[in-house]
């Protein structure tokens, strides 16, 4: 397979060394620093005391790589505009495009069935026009339950999980997702195919929208926030709000605020991402993973105080990195 990872930072660079390793054909898109070690001394690995080394062809420029079978997109949301229409080089017919991103994807309504069909999220695509940048039937989505860090240019730390969940947007069972969740799975990640994606999407987005902006507004630590019951309020009261959400958008999310809060307990002392992009003064995902919340409830009229507090707070804090 044709694989190429636009965006080789953290995961990109994980998924990269799991297909290269494989023996699959592996292209990097990149930029900066981390592009030039790349290219000077390959993608490094570290796993588990384990050290390996990648010889991949790397570029700043998608049209330089060519046609591809699958292209993943493991870009910060806010990076995604820009870059969308310059992969027009890397698609070809029945090429498949996995964005593993973070929060709700600008492709969320693409095929959803509701009565906001086809629409934009006006938040993540404000001029209307990524479905025209890429065309979305290329787009398998996916949500990323694996962490990884880039400790210094061209190095990535896988640091948790190998988990991938990928589904059609329109719930169909393609045999494009078997056969990619199958060269995943025999590249040593651990893939599934899921029968309703945006179940999946919601489940981590409630996570992610509750502990990134406190974590980040409090420079806390998931067991700092664990142990303060202030804190644990507010995620309390953010979940209930988004489950809300996502069920006037039909999806019922299988689990309580209680049990989605054990999940969260098992990350123990981490510093999770916008935690750790604040620290960094790097552009925070406010729009995919608060914002399109707070957009989505207004679009079916359902109260978020929480919510738009939260994203208020955290909208004002990005401003002044």
């Amino acid at each position: 397979m044709k694989v190429c990872v636009v965006g080789a930072g953290a995961i990109g660079g994980l998924v990269a060394a799991g297909f290269a390793r494989a023996g699959h054909e592996v292209c990097l898109v990149a930029r900066g620093a981390h592009l030039d070690v790349l290219r000077a001394n390959g993608l490094t690995l570290l796993t588990q005391g384990k050290r390996e080394v990648f010889r991949l062809r790397a570029s700043a420029d998608p049209s330089e790589l060519g046609a591809q079978d699958t292209v993943f997109i493991c870009l910060k949301t806010h990076s995604i505009a820009a870059m969308l229409s310059r992969t027009k080089n890397l698609l070809g017919r029945a090429t498949v495009v996995v964005p593993a991103i973070n929060g709700l994807p600008w492709w969320y309504f693409f095929r959803e069935g509701g009565k906001f069909d086809g629409q934009p999220v006006a938040c993540l695509d404000p001029a209307g026009t990524l479905f025209d940048a890429l065309d979305p039937r290329h787009i398998l989505g996916c949500v990323v339950h694996a962490a990884a860090e880039v400790p210094e240019p061209g190095v990535v730390r896988h640091t948790a999980g190998l988990g991938f969940l990928l589904g059609e947007p329109d719930r169909s069972r393609s045999a494009r997702a078997e056969e990619l969740v199958a060269a995943m799975n025999a590249a040593g990640f651990e893939a599934k195919h899921a029968a309703d994606i945006r179940v999946e999407i919601w489940i981590k987005l409630i996570g992610n929208l509750s502990y990134n902006p406190v974590a980040a507004l409090a420079l806390a630590r998931m067991d700092d926030i664990h142990a303060s019951e202030p804190l644990l309020a507010v995620i309390r009261r953010t979940m209930e709000e988004a489950m809300r959400v996502a069920g006037a958008y039909g999806v019922r999310i299988p689990m309580t605020v209680e049990e989605r809060i054990a999940v969260a307990r098992k990350l123990a002392g981490a510093k999770i991402s916008m935690h750790q992009d604040i620290e960094k003064r790097r552009p925070l995902e406010v729009d995919a993973i608060v914002g399109a919340v707070a957009e989505l409830a207004r679009k079916v009229g359902i109260a978020t105080p929480m919510i738009d507090a939260v994203h208020a707070l955290i909208a004002e804090r990005a401003k002044h990195l």
